[in-house]
């Protein structure tokens, strides 16, 4: 698949800002999609369905030095951290300023960057001066690139435990426990996996065909319980609903032997896992996400799923009905 088969455009004004609650939803089956209520949708779930949600928790790592917006990625040793920022105009060895006396200093570029403190920083320092990673497009539509207050609890899950991720896995941010607990009543079981949304996510893909494109690794753990949870509902023929892309990646991984570890001991490991048209799925068949920015590999995912051409088609006709775009809009479910 070539990246530019996944370009679309849409008006600026429909990238969502804040959530709304309930969201709109998208249904989409034999290729036609109509509008239902959130509502609806729960009611579609049967007894002995399973749902399967992501249980990570977005981690705060966005300092600022300045307008310098630095994303803490990954600790390498006490003081040497693998960080995210623009560093084009700064040469090896230059330090920025970091809140409460901190300094950084540029080790070695790339993507992410190498770069060294002046002193150790703990979760208690991040929780002090960081902001949540919110996307940039979200950044821009608001025209503010700080957090507000209330993202604190928009920009996490109602059952986010797991601590680990750099996005929130944003089709769940259209559900409450509530929600859960009313589909409890009905008999559908709810399955949590973790998967930790990693560096991919603030990526642009710059490889013309996605076959090209070097995924970064994303760590995913299911329990031996979960696992055989799923396999009983689909060998009793139950539906497997997969709320979002991170847990359909989780899913597709374990299935596809990508993960350590085994059904009666559960799995757990980092996966590249791209999944575009052609990919043959074997665990996911209701699929649960929101609108995907163009040019990404989670839009090529849920072309893998259903088709290209569907995909595009539905995402115009929602576009022309004023959906909400991306991690705070409105959801889609696709049927296979």
């Amino acid at each position: 698949m070539k990246i530019t088969d996944l370009v679309f455009t849409y008006p600026e004004e429909l990238v969502a800002t804040s959530p709304q609650r309930p969201s709109r939803v998208m249904w989409v089956e034999n290729n036609q999609p109509r509008e239902i209520s959130l509502v609806e949708l729960l009611g579609k779930m049967s007894a002995g369905d399973v749902l399967v949600v992501n249980n990570t928790r977005v981690l705060k790592r966005r300092v600022f030095s300045g307008d310098v917006e630095i994303l803490f990625l990954k600790q390498n040793s006490e003081l040497e951290w693998e960080v995210l920022f623009p560093s084009k105009k700064y040469k090896i060895g230059q330090s920025l300023e970091l809140p409460l006396g901190v300094t950084m200093t540029l080790k070695e570029k790339g993507r992410p960057q190498t770069v060294t403190l002046n002193q150790a920083v703990t979760e208690d320092y991040f929780q002090k001066v960081a902001e949540l990673p919110l996307p940039p497009y979200i950044q821009k539509a608001r025209n503010e690139r700080h957090t507000v207050d209330a993202d604190e609890s928009w920009y996490q899950t109602a059952w986010a435990k797991e601590p680990g991720s750099f996005a929130a896995p944003t089709a769940s941010l259209h559900f409450s426990k509530s929600d859960m607990d009313q589909l409890r009543a009905q008999g559908v079981q709810i399955v949590e996996v973790t998967l930790h949304v990693g560096l991919g996510t603030f990526l642009p893909v710059t490889a013309e065909d996605l076959n090209d494109h070097d995924m970064h690794e994303e760590y995913v753990e299911i329990s031996a319980q979960s696992w055989q949870a799923i396999q009983a509902a689909r060998e009793a023929g139950n539906l497997i609903w997969s709320l979002g892309t991170t847990t359909t990646r989780s899913l597709e991984s374990a299935a596809g032997g990508l993960l350590q570890g085994s059904a009666t001991e559960g799995f757990r490991g980092f996966t590249k896992l791209l999944i575009q048209p052609g990919y043959k799925f074997k665990v996911v068949q209701r699929l649960l996400t929101n609108f995907h920015q163009p040019e990404s590999t989670l839009l090529a995912l849920v072309s893998g799923f259903s088709s290209l051409e569907t995909v595009k088609t539905c995402y115009l006709w929602a576009i022309e009905r004023k959906f909400r775009l991306f991690s705070y809009g409105d959801l889609t479910v696709w049927v296979d």
